[in-house]
């Protein structure tokens, strides 16, 4: 039985993870997970599954549960992501927390020599160049579980790298594919966490709302697999069961196409370098019907571009626009800005903020607050239209 240890259980990945480990109880045993504060879901998880350790990290719940639930050590805080990573029976570590509180329980799961099951893209587009180097110092498996990421890690195993000429990521398009660009600036909350394809949570929601989401797995791709960003492209798709498309250097394309259910790239990583043992969900070719492709629209999705310069700069300057970006989203959630002013916000960070290329991480921390600051100070001044 191979130990797992979930970060992030009950968002949407978390809660597919929890779907696989279910088919597959002869292979996996849950050892630790993390909740943000959904104590119900943790307490009936801890029932079904008793595990080791468990972390509850909203500071407002610190001791809501005690120190035991039956045989179950329960850990409060953020802080202590890192210890339930840790745990000598887990071998596998599923990072599937949101925002970039992912990077220091990653890092630990990299120096205790885990593999590393990664849906937490922030980690890479924040701290990618320290992270690679991480992985390479701990010769450490990592595994992208994210759909687009899965299916080229796939087809690049498949493929020599000196014949692939591109890789491309696709994108259903979000709530706001047909809507006309001048109605965007008045969209609500409400609409803009309306995905057509795909269940997620609201920060990521509104991420591909504008394809800032595609945008930080752009970053992600390249530091996941090393493609220069005019290797790197996306196309819209709207049916989204095409994930990952290579094109090798005669002009032909390879495409990784499966039903839009998580659990395809969940099992996959849990797996490998096995491979998943038995049938998902049958969903034959003959069901796929029409698959459409068509370019982004760069004056509909600026967030996209803001996305490539960021990359193209490198250093810091993804560091930036990540912060920048979970900033300004949590100010429209908050239904204090507009959806538009959410790009206009990342722009002006990444214009005011000066890049750099530190060796460590407090360096990408340091302009991750400096980031965040910058936005919080730009939407009380209304130095930004928002």
């Amino acid at each position: 039985m191979v130990g797992v240890s979930v970060l992030g259980i009950s968002g949407s990945v978390g809660s597919s993870t929890v779907k696989v480990l279910r088919q597959f109880r002869d292979s996996f045993s849950l050892r630790s997970f993390s909740v943000h504060s959904n104590l119900d879901l943790a307490k009936s998880l801890m029932d079904e599954f008793s595990p080791e350790v468990i972390s509850i990290t909203d500071s407002k719940l610190e001791g809501s549960l005690g120190s035991k639930y039956k045989s179950t050590t329960i850990l409060y805080g953020e802080d202590s992501l890192s210890n339930l990573v840790r745990l000598p029976s887990v071998s596998v570590v599923v990072t599937a927390v949101v925002g970039a509180r992912g990077v220091k329980p990653t890092i630990a799961a990299i120096e205790a020599g885990k593999k590393i099951a990664i849906a937490n893209k922030e980690t890479l587009v924040t701290f990618g160049p320290l992270i690679n180097r991480l992985v390479a110092k701990h010769n450490t498996l990592m595994v992208p579980v994210d759909s687009e990421h899965n299916a080229l890690f796939q087809l690049i195993e498949r493929e020599k790298r000196s014949n692939i000429r591109a890789i491309t990521l696709t994108a259903s398009g979000g709530s706001f594919r047909t809507l006309p660009i001048e109605e965007l600036e008045h969209v609500s909350v409400k609409q803009a966490l309306s995905h057509p394809t795909w269940s997620m949570g609201p920060k990521i929601t509104v991420d591909s709302a504008g394809l800032i989401n595609k945008g930080l797995e752009v970053i992600e791709a390249h530091y996941l697999f090393g493609f220069s960003y005019d290797e790197i492209e996306v196309v819209i798709h709207p049916q989204s069961l095409t994930h990952g498309i290579i094109e090798t250097m005669d002009g032909a394309c390879l495409q990784y196409t499966s039903h839009p259910d998580m659990i395809y790239p969940i099992a996959h990583s849990l797996f490998y370098p096995t491979p998943t043992p038995k049938m998902l969900i049958e969903r034959k070719p003959g069901t796929w019907k029409t698959l459409e492709f068509f370019p982004p629209d760069f004056s509909r999705y600026p967030g996209l571009r803001l996305a490539f310069q960021a990359g193209r700069a490198g250093g810091t300057a993804p560091c930036v626009f990540n912060a920048a970006n979970e900033e300004a989203v949590a100010l429209f959630l908050d239904e204090k800005i507009s959806f538009t002013a959410i790009p206009k916000l990342i722009e002006s960070a990444l214009n005011k903020i000066s890049n750099s290329f530190p060796d460590d991480l407090e360096g990408y921390l340091e302009k991750d607050r400096e980031s965040r600051n910058y936005i919080q100070k730009e939407f009380v001044k209304g130095g930004v239209t928002v």
